[in-house]
C-alpha cells in the first residue's frame, strides 16, 4: 500500500513541476514584456555589447594617437600564454638621454585565452577589453594585431 500510494505522489509532484515550468513559458509567450533576444544579423549595425563584454583586448589612443603604454612588459610576462609580444626600440632624446619605447606591441587572438590578466596587471591602464566580437576568418595570421597605431607615441605626464 505504501509503495502504491508513493507512486501517485510521484506522478502528481511530476506534473506539478511541469505546469509550474510550462506557466513560466506561457507568460512569455503571451506577454513578453522586455525581450532579451537580439536578431543578429539584422541588427549587426546598431548592436551594442555590455560594458562587462570580453571581444578582445584593446589599447585606446586619444585623439592625438597617443596612448599610455610604456613598454615595461607586465602584461607580456602575466599572460599564461604568450599572446602578447612588445617589441621595444630606444631613441635618443633631445637631451641626449636614451628612451625606451614600444615598436610593436602585438597580440595574437588566436591564442587568448581572455582570462583578463593582461588587463589587470598593467601598471599604466593602457589595456581594455573591445567590442568586436566577429573573429572568423579563413587566415589565421589575421587574428594577429598590432595594438599599437602607426606613428602613435606615448601620453606624457603633465607632473614631468
Amino acid at each position: 500500500m505504501n509503495s502504491f500510494f508513493k507512486y501517485f505522489t510521484d506522478i502528481f509532484n511530476g506534473v506539478k513541476s511541469l505546469l509550474k515550468g510550462m506557466s513560466v513559458t506561457g507568460r512569455y509567450f503571451f506577454s513578453p514584456g522586455s525581450i532579451v533576444t537580439q536578431q543578429y544579423p539584422e541588427n549587426r549595425k546598431t548592436l551594442k555589447m555590455f560594458d562587462r563584454f570580453k571581444g578582445e583586448v584593446i589599447m585606446p589612443h586619444n585623439e592625438k594617437n597617443q596612448h599610455h603604454c610604456t613598454g615595461c612588459g607586465i602584461c607580456a610576462n602575466n599572460c599564461p600564454n604568450g599572446s602578447i609580444e612588445i617589441v621595444q626600440d630606444k631613441i635618443e632624446t633631445p637631451d641626449g638621454k636614451k628612451e625606451r619605447i614600444i615598436d610593436k606591441h602585438i597580440y595574437h587572438l588566436s591564442m587568448c585565452t581572455f582570462c583578463g590578466l593582461c588587463i589587470k596587471s598593467c601598471p599604466s591602464n593602457a589595456l581594455s577589453w573591445g567590442q568586436e566580437f566577429e573573429h572568423a576568418v579563413f587566415d589565421r595570421s589575421k587574428l594577429t594585431k598590432i595594438l599599437n597605431k602607426p606613428g602613435s607615441s606615448i601620453i606624457k605626464d603633465i607632473t614631468e
